[in-house]
C-alpha cells in the first residue's frame, strides 16, 4: 500500500522566513523516501496586485492539482512551489545556483533544488502572458541546471481570464520543457475564465460539475504517473547519465564536431 504525505504549500508571503521553508521542507522530507512518486507543482506567477480579481488565480488552479495529485493512490508527497515565498526569486540581479561558490548559495535555493532533484516528474502551471508562457516560471526553472529535471516526467497546465484558458502559453512551454529534459506528457489541463471556476481552495465552483473536471484532469496526471513510474524503474536498472552526462563548463559541449 502507497503511503501519501500530507501535502507541504510554500509560505506565501515574500517575506518568507528561512526556518519556515526548512520547516516546510522537513515536513515532506521524511516522504521523499518512502515508496510511491514524488512531484513538485510551480506555480509560475508571481503576481499578487489587482486587477484582475482575485490577484492569485494561479494559486487556486495549483491548489486544484495538488488536490487531485494527493489523491492518486500512487503518490507519495505533493511540493508546491509559490515563487513570492522564495526570497532567491526576487533578486534584482539574476543567479542561478550554479553560480554561488562553495557554501555560498541561500537556503532557500539549497531547499528547492533538494525537492527537485528528489522529485519524479513536474507540474507546471502557467498563465498567458502575451501568447505564451509566464516569465515567472520561466525565470523559476532557469535559476537550476537542466540535470536536475532529466529524464522525468513534466504536465501542463494553463489557464487565463479568456476562453481559451492559456493553450498557446501551454504550446510555448512546450519545447522549453523539452530542452530542460523534463518531456511533458501529451495531455495538458486548460483553465479558460479561470477566476470564475476554481474556488481559492483549489475546488470548482457549485456551478461547475467537479466530477467533469476531475476526470478531465485524470487523463493528464494519468499519464503522468504512468511515465514517471516508468522513468524512476528504469532509472535503477540504467543510469541515463552515463551515455548522456550533464553539461559541466559551457553550452560548446553540445555543439557537433
Amino acid at each position: 500500500m502507497f503511503l501519501r504525505s500530507s501535502i507541504c504549500t510554500c509560505i506565501r508571503s515574500r517575506q518568507v522566513k528561512i526556518n519556515q521553508l526548512k520547516k516546510c521542507w522537513l515536513a515532506s522530507a521524511s516522504a521523499s523516501g518512502k515508496a510511491g512518486l514524488n512531484f513538485v507543482v510551480f506555480l509560475g506567477s508571481a503576481r499578487n496586485s489587482k486587477p484582475p480579481s482575485p490577484a492569485r488565480v494561479g494559486e487556486r488552479v495549483a491548489k486544484f492539482c495538488v488536490n487531485q495529485l494527493e489523491q492518486r493512490h500512487k503518490v507519495n508527497s505533493v511540493f508546491l512551489v509559490d515563487p513570492i515565498a522564495f526570497d532567491s526569486f526576487s533578486q534584482p540581479v539574476f543567479q542561478p545556483l550554479f553560480s554561488y561558490r562553495q557554501g555560498k548559495t541561500p537556503d532557500d535555493l539549497k531547499i528547492l533544488s533538494e525537492k527537485i532533484k528528489q522529485a519524479d516528474g513536474y507540474i507546471m502551471v502557467t498563465p498567458e502572458y502575451n501568447h505564451s508562457l509566464s516569465p515567472a516560471l520561466a525565470h523559476m526553472l532557469n535559476h537550476f541546471p537542466s540535470s536536475m529535471f532529466a529524464f522525468k516526467p513534466s504536465a501542463i497546465v494553463s489557464y487565463s481570464a479568456g476562453q481559451w484558458g492559456g493553450t498557446r502559453a501551454a504550446a510555448s512551454l512546450r519545447p522549453f520543457l523539452s530542452e530542460l529534459g523534463c518531456l511533458p506528457v501529451s495531455a495538458m489541463i486548460h483553465f479558460p475564465r479561470a477566476a470564475d471556476i476554481v474556488t481559492e481552495d483549489g475546488h470548482m465552483v457549485s456551478q461547475e460539475d467537479e466530477g467533469s473536471w476531475q476526470n478531465y484532469a485524470a487523463r493528464t496526471f494519468g499519464q503522468l504517473e504512468w511515465w514517471a513510474d516508468a522513468t524512476k524503474n528504469h532509472k535503477e536498472l540504467v543510469d541515463p547519465f552515463k551515455n548522456s552526462p550533464a553539461f559541466q563548463s559551457s553550452p560548446s559541449q553540445r555543439n557537433a564536431p
